[in-house]
């Protein structure tokens, strides 16, 4: 699969392993090394959905557009899918291009509105 990324700050978080250790700490950045490697070895999005421990899920309300991914409770990837063509965002299968948005805990304080 395709990765883009929202900042060149956060690319440089998540290609390179010193430096999301710097960011996140040991746990959070193995983590996010491990599932930023699978999202790049994935044909689809749908192969991430095939891993239990990503928990793959999409969110609702201000951030219907958005998915997260598992890191470190209560941490989360999130990705946006970019669709090419026919594709639909509902269907994981035809979504070959995401976008790493951020590396959040968005519940409680830190929560969007």
């Amino acid at each position: 699969m395709e990765l883009r990324f929202k900042t060149k700050k956060l690319k440089k978080q998540c290609e390179e392993p010193t430096e999301v250790q710097k960011k996140y700490g040991s746990k959070i950045g193995n983590k996010l090394t491990q599932r930023v490697s699978e999202l790049s070895a994935a044909n689809t999005l749908d192969d991430i959905a095939k891993i239990p421990a990503a928990r793959l899920h999409k969110l609702e309300g201000s951030r219907k557009n958005e998915y997260v991914i598992d890191l470190v409770h209560p941490f989360r990837l999130v990705i946006t899918p970019v669709l090419e063509g026919n594709a639909d965002v509902d269907s994981l299968s035809s979504v070959r291009i995401v976008r790493i948005e951020e590396v959040t805990d968005y519940h409680g304080k830190q929560k969007r509105k």
